[in-house]
């Protein structure tokens, strides 16, 4: 699978499962937003380790991995990018952020099981797990600035 496509599920994930869980935000159903909230990051954990063992795979002194995808600011010659890279320090934070992420979600759907309002509390968890990601793989100091707030 493309590079590009790995890193796109692996940041965007986590934001989806936030996005459904929070527009069913009154929802009371704690095994339905556990799962959508644990599939989220299931699927964001697998495509990190696709993404590391394709790092893995590239020679020394080229293993570094790069999504750009849009121009953000623009202005006179200062030009700041969307973009993310995965690179060995990355790849080993994303890992950890992705597997420790995907547990926690699995004990908060027995944790949860009493709230009114469990939806709610996956939503801010995916969304916390989607700043998280944005800040270890942000390009520039303005991604990075942006998932630091997002913390």
């Amino acid at each position: 699978m493309s590079e590009s496509i790995l890193i796109s599920i692996l940041i965007f994930s986590p934001l989806i499962g936030s996005l459904i869980n929070g527009i069913r935000f009154r929802s009371n159903n704690v095994s339905v937003s556990a799962g959508i909230g644990l599939s989220a990051m299931v699927i964001s954990f697998l495509s990190a380790v696709l993404l590391s063992a394709q790092v893995i795979g590239l020679p020394a002194d080229e293993r570094q991995l790069t999504l750009k995808l849009f121009d953000w600011i623009s202005v006179g010659g200062f030009n700041a990018e969307a973009a993310f890279v995965v690179d060995q320090i990355s790849m080993i934070m994303i890992l950890v952020i992705t597997g420790v992420g995907s547990l926690i979600h699995l004990f908060s759907a027995g944790y949860m099981s009493h709230d009114k309002t469990p939806a709610k509390y996956f939503s801010y968890l995916n969304l916390f797990v989607f700043n998280m990601l944005l800040l270890v793989l942000g390009d520039n100091l303005l991604v990075m600035f942006v998932g630091w707030e997002g913390v």
